[in-house]
């Protein structure tokens, strides 16, 4: 397979809502989790640019579903949803992020898999389970990213990843949900992120080009 060169991401465009998202046109890969699991972080490192998907020390700073267009391959596209569990901010405002985000995952068509990035250190919250049973739902594919890695040992935090793949595979879902470790500070997982992206991207394009 032909890799995809994510590090000519640039972005494209912010939305609100789905109306304002842009046409249901390619493939994209949408990157999920809570305000701190370092989402925005894990994008940055697989694009090698640090100033592209805005990161901030308070949570919750990820408002709008954020584009990011393939210059190499533009009918790509990476998305940055809204964080969501931890955002010191009016509850309303948290149902309208969340109402947006269940839109989204449930009716973009040109939606190819969900990136759903965890810290390592505590994953499967109960809203991390909200987007694993959308996904489902919905049939989309998700790969749990379980990030920080380099804040545990190497034994723990593989035997955490073990811990998350033998549940999967007890509740029979292990076709549809992968998982890896990954530390945006030491570059470790990128590859294996950027080769689970291209393999989603890439046969999503050729779905809609058969379609």
């Amino acid at each position: 397979m032909t890799k995809i060169n994510f590090n000519t991401a640039k972005f494209l465009i912010s939305a609100l809502s789905l109306e304002q998202c842009p046409p249901e046109q390619g493939a994209e890969v949408a990157f999920a989790g809570r305000s701190n699991a370092g989402k925005s972080s894990a994008i940055n490192a697989l694009t090698k640019n640090k100033k592209l998907a805005r990161t901030s020390k308070t949570p919750g700073c990820t408002q709008r579903i954020n584009f990011f267009q393939l210059q190499s391959a533009p009918e790509f596209r990476l998305v940055d949803l809204p964080g969501y569990g931890y955002a010191k901010v009016p509850q309303s405002m948290k149902n309208k992020w969340q109402e947006h985000l269940s839109q989204y995952l449930r009716e973009r068509k040109c939606l190819k898999g969900i990136i759903l990035v965890m810290d390592v250190r505590h994953p499967m919250q109960e809203s991390d389970r909200m987007i694993l049973n959308c996904a489902l739902k919905s049939e989309i594919p998700l790969h749990a990213l379980l990030t920080k890695s380099d804040k545990l040992s190497r034994g723990a935090a593989q035997n955490t990843l073990l811990q998350l793949r033998k549940g999967l595979k007890d509740a029979g879902l292990d076709h549809l949900v992968t998982a890896q470790c990954f530390s945006s500070d030491t570059g470790d997982g990128v590859d294996e992120l950027a080769n689970q992206l291209a393999a989603w991207l890439k046969s999503g394009s050729e779905c809609n080009l058969s379609s």
